[in-house]
């Protein structure tokens, strides 16, 4: 592996420790990523929160969406709601590897949050994953009432993957017109199948997630008709980086790591957000990489964890009507 000089000293004790995820054999990525987020989900606690499952009908005849909805203790409704999208590059990953940030969200900022636990490619490609986050919005919006949520706050979020499946999710619900989302919260978001960004073409071979993973995830996401990057048919929703007009989307909070090849064009997402007049706060890690949050109690680590709560508590504050 290269040498990263700028590799905080917290996290580069730790990359040794981290497994290898060869998106070249998914059943073997999967079973290496569902054994490290047991481990890492198999002590939390559950004080303070209520976890139930939900089921959002499918679009167009597909299969329920499973929800795992979280709500705080003694928090008097209706709550604001964080709509929560996992990572994996489309292919790998569960619900439940998100749990961690859900239960914080919960009891820390008293609000709900509705974890989705969509298809993976290659098994089902693209719009199937995108549809599933699309129903579970719309399902969350239309049960509000009953779910003591507050319509008028709904957050759609992710990691990743999850965090390109959050923003081509608003973009839908911007298009569609009937959900009202309130904020997005995008976090090391995979936006962008064209693959040419400087940090995409330099980071071959960087801790966690590299250009080859990258590739194969696309080519797994976009299915069999995907001709590659120049294919013009590859529809906006699924790679939110090809929309052109980004006007209407709600404000945003994005964060991207400095080692990890999706770093630019998270960046570049951000800004065109501001070109197009939509309110963003965006930072960029220094001396991180792609899930180098999984190293918990590095400094930086904390403060990222730190900042993405503050973020979301600022993002779905209630709003006082002005006179």
């Amino acid at each position: 592996m290269t040498t990263f000089p700028t590799l905080d000293p917290e996290l580069a004790a730790a990359v040794t420790m981290l497994p290898e995820v060869d998106f070249g054999d998914i059943p073997a990525a999967r079973s290496t990523f569902d054994a490290l987020v047991g481990a890492l989900v198999s002590e939390l606690s559950y004080d303070g929160v209520d976890v139930r499952a939900l089921a959002a009908p499918g679009l167009d005849g597909d299969p329920e969406v499973p929800i795992e909805f979280f709500t705080p203790h003694a928090v008097e409704g209706p709550l604001p709601v964080l709509v929560w999208i996992h990572g994996g590059g489309f292919a790998i990953g569960t619900a439940e590897s998100s749990n961690s940030f859900c239960v914080d969200v919960a009891r820390e900022l008293g609000f709900a949050v509705a974890n989705v636990e969509y298809r993976l490619a290659p098994e089902t490609p693209f719009p199937g994953p995108l549809n599933d986050c699309y129903a579970a919005l719309t399902y969350i919006h239309t049960h509000a009432d009953e779910l003591g949520l507050d319509a008028s706050r709904i957050a759609l979020g992710g990691q990743s993957a999850g965090g390109g499946l959050a923003a081509g999710t608003a973009l839908k619900a911007r298009d569609e017109g009937v959900v009202p989302v309130a904020f997005q919260h995008l976090e090391i978001p995979e936006l962008d199948d064209r693959l040419t960004t400087v940090s995409m073409t330099d980071f071959v071979d960087s801790p966690m997630w590299h250009r080859p993973n990258a590739i194969l995830s696309w080519r797994y996401y976009l299915g069999e008709s995907y001709s590659g990057p120049d294919d013009p048919d590859v529809s906006i929703y699924a790679a939110p980086a090809r929309a052109t007009d980004l006007a209407g989307l709600p404000p945003t909070y994005l964060c991207t790591m400095e080692l990890d090849p999706l770093r630019d064009e998270g960046i570049d997402y951000a800004l065109r957000l501001l070109h197009a007049g939509v309110s963003v706060e965006l930072h960029s890690f220094p001396g991180t990489f792609h899930g180098s949050a999984l190293v918990a109690g590095a400094e930086v680590s904390i403060r990222g964890h730190a900042e993405a709560l503050a973020a979301l508590r600022r993002g779905l504050r209630k709003r006082v009507p002005t006179s």
